[in-house]
């Protein structure tokens, strides 16, 4: 699933912490900056997920996305995860039946190694 481009980076933040930005930095870019504030108010209010929480629950981050944005949350999600692989120096390559969620947790087990 995942080939190596070289030592992927830990910097000293946490896993946690690079999603929250890549999540942020996606949203932000794709929808712009007051859009991605109303998409983390509907994910809390309706959710109660708060952004803070996103990589500890990916798969109610999916669910939000895909209630609100429909297929587009599928597409948001795709996006999420190869900015997440290239700040991690991995290539990201698509695995049949694999779910956001899925992805985000063998990610962090590469990570945390």
């Amino acid at each position: 699933m995942w080939s190596a481009r070289g030592n992927y980076l830990r910097h000293s933040v946490s896993f946690n912490r690079l999603i929250f930005e890549v999540v942020d930095d996606v949203l932000k870019q794709v929808f712009g900056e007051r859009p991605a504030e109303v998409i983390y108010d509907f994910m809390e209010k309706f959710s109660h997920l708060k952004r803070e929480e996103i990589a500890e629950k990916p798969e109610v981050f999916s669910a939000v996305l895909g209630k609100l944005l429909g297929s587009t949350g599928r597409l948001i999600e795709r996006l999420i995860l190869k900015n997440l692989c290239s700040r991690l120096q991995l290539e990201y390559e698509e695995k049949e039946g694999y779910s956001f969620s899925d992805y985000i947790k063998e990610l962090r087990e590469r990570f945390e190694r």
